[in-house]
């Protein structure tokens, strides 16, 4: 069950990842070729954007959930 875990969790990150480089990548190739940012190239990096920060912020989200229940965490933190 781990091994699953962690391999989702390699798969998140790697496709968030490869949606920003992939952004950066077009935008570069679309600056070089017509000398600005056709419009949608713009419309794909804002979609591979949010994506990518929706799978951050999602992830980190729902550790902060798991481990609040989490009896070994610092008495001195207030529960979310």
């Amino acid at each position: 069950m781990i091994r699953i875990a962690n391999k989702y969790k390699f798969t998140q990150y790697a496709c968030a990842v490869l949606l920003i480089l992939t952004s950066i990548g077009l935008a570069f190739l679309s600056l070089l070729h017509l000398g600005e940012i056709a419009s949608g190239v713009l419309l794909y990096i804002a979609q591979a954007f949010l994506l990518a920060g929706s799978i951050f912020g999602l992830n980190s989200y729902v550790q902060r959930l798991t481990n609040s229940g989490n009896p070994t965490r610092n008495p001195q933190q207030q529960p979310a």
